[in-house]
């Protein structure tokens, strides 16, 4: 009796057939660089508990340029992920009606754009008007 060979499923390189799926990997990549910039900060706030002179040491650690590197690739893959969330709320969210019409999935994605950048720029004001 002949037996049977069982069919294994190449899995190498799935996602780079599709673009679709080459953007998603993308946005699940960023997480390696969300969870790096956290780091830093934990690093930062445990130079702060060691005294003044560690901390500014770690500040000036900040001002290398491949740190720059990292805050600018690390910021372009937050707002990467960020805006594709951004453009997922209408799908996940139930239908919001406002007198009796549907809002459209634009004004839904622009008023959470809108919101974050609002917000954004009051922490930012209020975090400038209590350091000076």
């Amino acid at each position: 009796m002949a037996r049977l060979k069982t069919y294994v499923r190449p899995m190498t390189g799935w996602w780079r057939r599709n673009p679709f799926y080459i953007w998603y990997m993308v946005r699940e990549a960023s997480c390696v660089f969300i969870t790096i910039y956290a780091l830093v900060l934990l690093v930062g706030l445990w130079r702060l508990s060691q005294g003044q002179a560690a901390f500014d040491a770690w500040r000036a650690a900040l001002t290398a340029p491949t740190s720059i590197v990292f805050h600018f690739v690390t910021l372009v893959m937050v707002t990467y992920h960020s805006w594709t969330w951004f453009k997922i709320m209408p799908k996940t969210m139930p239908f919001v009606r406002i007198a009796g019409k549907r809002v459209s999935d634009r004004a839904i994605v622009a008023s959470g754009v809108i919101a974050t950048v609002v917000a954004s720029i009051v922490l930012f004001v209020l975090v400038r008007w209590a350091v000076i």
